[in-house]
C-alpha cells in the first residue's frame, strides 16, 4: 500500500508527495505502466516538433499509471535531468524542485 504526505508545492492545487520509504524501495516500478512500452517514448529529443507529440504520448501513459506517483517522486529526489518521469517533463520537474526548496526556506523561516 502506498503512503503519502502532503506536501506544499504549488499554492493553488493539492500535490502529494511519496513518502521515501515507498519509492526508494523500486517495487512501484514492477507496477509501472510503462513497463511493456519502448523506453525511447520517454526521452524525446527537443521540445518541440515531433517531440511534442512523443511527450504527450509518454504523458498519456503515465496518467493512467498506478506508480506515477512514486515515479513522479523518484525522479524529484534523484534529480533526474531527461526525460518524463511519472507525467511530467524535466522543465515541469525543474519548477516543482524550485518550488519545494522556496517552500523548504519560507518553512524554516516561519519556524524560526
Amino acid at each position: 500500500m502506498l503512503r503519502f504526505v502532503e506536501s506544499a508545492l504549488l499554492p493553488f492545487q493539492r500535490v502529494m508527495s511519496v513518502a521515501p520509504a515507498v519509492w526508494n524501495s523500486m517495487e512501484w516500478r514492477q507496477h509501472a505502466a510503462c513497463t511493456d512500452v519502448d523506453v525511447n517514448l520517454f526521452f524525446p529529443i527537443g521540445v518541440t516538433g515531433p517531440a511534442v507529440e512523443q511527450i504527450a504520448k509518454a504523458k498519456a501513459v503515465c496518467r493512467g499509471c498506478s506508480a506515477r506517483e512514486c515515479c513522479l517522486e523518484f525522479a524529484l529526489v534523484t534529480h533526474q535531468d531527461y526525460g518524463v518521469w511519472g507525467g511530467a517533463t524535466e522543465d515541469e520537474r525543474r519548477i516543482m524542485r524550485r518550488q519545494r526548496r522556496a517552500a523548504a526556506r519560507a518553512a524554516k523561516l516561519l519556524a524560526g
